[in-house]
Order: structure tokens, then sequence, then C-alpha cells
């Protein structure tokens, strides 16, 4: 089946620039596609200092519907928005007062890749970190999701002048412009191998569940710190849901696909009750297999059925969650053909939305704009 690449590029113009992001662009443009993504053939996307998180957004969920193999390589700075101290990928616009709105938050990262199998999911990263955005991932590490395996480096700014070069990720297109990819757990060792020390910075490989794992969580790693952590990767064995269900998407049995998600948020209602986060996942999954399933009336629904059993709950209007729930709600409901099913499900879209305006400038009064067109609609 053919391959997925993204190769993303970003940070911001101006004085926070911490790294020569896009430097590292020629170098991998320069390998073959197959070679990136590891398969026969394979698609290619390039972002080169995106300026609107939308937009990288709309990239990002393209890719992660293909239904091969997906290699996400990230090259950038990792910088903690002031209101809620979450990692985002700072873009072209980014400074540190405008993080929330002009970078890309991480967990989006996570959201987009959670439905796909950890066979064939991988994020190769080369990021660097100021001193705030630093202290988290020492203390938090990073999370990419359950389903994703994580190589590659973070590290801390240099305090030098000049910017920081994407040593790691150079060092890993050099090695693929040979023309074959080995295993990535081995490609990462052979770029580690080959990077000069004082450029390793904190180096990292996936845990099982996920997370770039920093050396040690307790302490800050200096800039010279080079170890690897070298849990095994996870692989899906027959029994794991997650698996299964991408295996009945991807081969288009949808019905099947719904079912099974059923099934294991019934067993997470009974054990855990209906607003515990097992049984919200499985809300969230069976939202996302509808909108595969070409159903934006039952995602719409779903979704804000998840924002508002979230926000009867106690979560904050702004908790990463909440907001992902509700702008997922809208995107599904600006998907929908049906003027009376819109109609039916605007009037909670922009309830909701009113709670939860979300990062979008404008999204409440777009949600209203369009309802008033649909209730003047004959």
């Amino acid at each position: 089946m053919p391959g997925t690449v993204l190769l993303l590029a970003a940070a911001p113009l101006g004085r926070g620039r911490l790294v020569d992001a896009a430097g590292v662009l020629p170098v991998l443009a320069a390998v073959a596609p197959a070679v990136l993504s590891g398969t026969g053939t394979a698609n290619v996307v390039e972002l080169v200092e995106p300026l609107e998180p939308q937009a990288v957004l709309t990239r990002l969920r393209a890719a992660a519907a293909s239904p091969g193999p997906l290699t996400v390589y990230v090259t950038g700075q990792v910088q903690l928005d002031r209101r809620q101290h979450q990692p985002h990928l700072a873009l072209a616009r980014t400074t540190p007062a405008t993080v929330r709105y002009t970078a890309l938050p991480w967990h989006w990262i996570r959201e987009e890749l959670r439905l796909r199998s950890a066979r064939d999911t991988a994020l190769v990263v080369d990021l660097h970190a100021d001193a705030e955005a630093w202290r988290y991932v020492t203390e938090h590490g990073l999370d990419s999701g359950r389903n994703t395996a994580v190589y590659g480096r973070i590290a801390p700014a240099t305090g030098r002048r000049g910017l920081a070069e994407p040593a790691y990720m150079k060092t890993v297109a050099t090695l693929l412009r040979s023309g074959h990819r080995p295993p990535l757990d081995a490609l990462h060792q052979q770029a580690v191998d080959r990077i000069p020390q004082e450029t390793k910075g904190n180096l990292l490989l996936a845990d099982a569940g996920g997370y770039a794992v920093p050396v040690s969580p307790a302490s800050p790693v200096s800039p010279t710190t080079f170890t690897t952590v070298t849990a095994p990767l996870p692989s899906p064995r027959p029994e794991d849901p997650h698996a299964a269900i991408s295996a009945a998407v991807r081969a288009g049995r949808h019905a099947e696909a719904d079912g099974m998600a059923a099934r294991y948020e019934a067993e997470a209602v009974r054990g855990y009750g209906a607003a515990s986060e097992q049984a919200l996942h499985w809300s969230e999954v069976r939202a996302d297999l509808a909108m595969f399933a070409g159903d934006p009336v039952r995602s719409c629904r779903a979704w804000l059925t998840v924002a508002e059993t979230r926000l009867a709950a106690g979560q904050a209007v702004d908790a990463p969650a909440v907001e992902a729930a509700v702008d997922r709600a809208h995107h599904q409901w600006t998907r929908i053909k049906d003027t009376a099913r819109a109609r039916e499900l605007g009037p909670a879209l922009a309830e909701v939305r009113l709670r939860v305006p979300g990062r979008r400038h404008g999204a409440l009064e777009s949600v209203q704009r369009e309802l008033g067109r649909l209730q003047a609609a004959p």
C-alpha cells in the first residue's frame, strides 16, 4: 500500500527563532519519497514555515486519514502557551504572547493520529525548546498518543548567538539518501552515533505509550547529555481494539468498526461512568468513525455530546479536550449537505460555541451567520 510522508519545518520569524528549521528541507527533499516512507511508493507533503495552525491541521488531518503507512518528520521549536502551559509547535507568526492562537498545539498532533495503528504510524522529530518549554518536557515528556512511535531529540536553547542547527534531522536525511530506510529504531541509533556530541541535546525514543521520554524527568538535562530510552515499541496484538478497528476502517467495514467501538464504550460506561475518560475516549472514537464513514450528521452529534458531557463534568471551557470536541463538531457541521439536518444541529452547536469560543477567531459568528442562512432557506 502506498505510504504518506508529511514534512513539517516551522519556527518563528524574528527574535524568538531558536533553530533554522527550514534548513533541513532541501536535504530531506533530496530523498526519494519511497525511502522517506519505507514503502514501495509514497506521497510527500511539504509544509515549510507555515503561517496558520488551521492550515497545518488540515494537512495533518488529510495525512492521518490516508490508509497506508504514515511518517511525519517534524523540525522546529516547542513553546508553551501562557494560559494553560501546554506545549505547542511554534509557527512563523508565533510570539511568546500569541502562542495560543498562532502555534500548533501538540495535542492536535496526538488527536489526529490516535485512530491509526502503531504498526504504521511514526513521528521523527528534531525539536528545540525555550527555557519554559524545556522544563515542561523534562518533567512531563511529550505525549504523542498511544498509537504513535516517536524517534528523535528535543534540545534546550543553547543561549548562544545565532540559530541552532537541526543536526539530528539532517543526519537522518543524509542516511536516507543512501536509498535505504532501515527500521526506525536502527535509523535513530545510526543518527545518534553520527552527530557531534555537543549537538546531541536530549535524545529520545518512544516508550510503549507514545511519549517522548526525557532522560531524567526529575531534573533538567544538559545540552551535552546523551541517552537513548529504548523501551520496546508497541506491536498491535489481535486483541488490540484500536488495531482491529483501524483494520476494519481501512477495509471499508465501517459498521463493523463502529460496532466494536460501541461495545467498548458500553463496557467503559458500566465500569467507570459515562463521564469517565475511559468512556469518553470511546465516544470520541465513534465520532471519528462516523467521519470516516462519511456521516457528518452522526459525527457532529457525537462530538456535541462529548463536549456537553465534559462541560457538565466541570471541565474548563478552554480545556484542550473540550475545545477539540467543539472544533470537531463545528467542522463536521460544515460538511452536512442536508439543510434540514444542519438546521436541526445548528442551535446546539451555537449554544456550545458560545460557551467554548475556541482558538479560531470568529468561530461563533461563523456558526450564527450560517445558521441564519439555513433558517431563512426554504
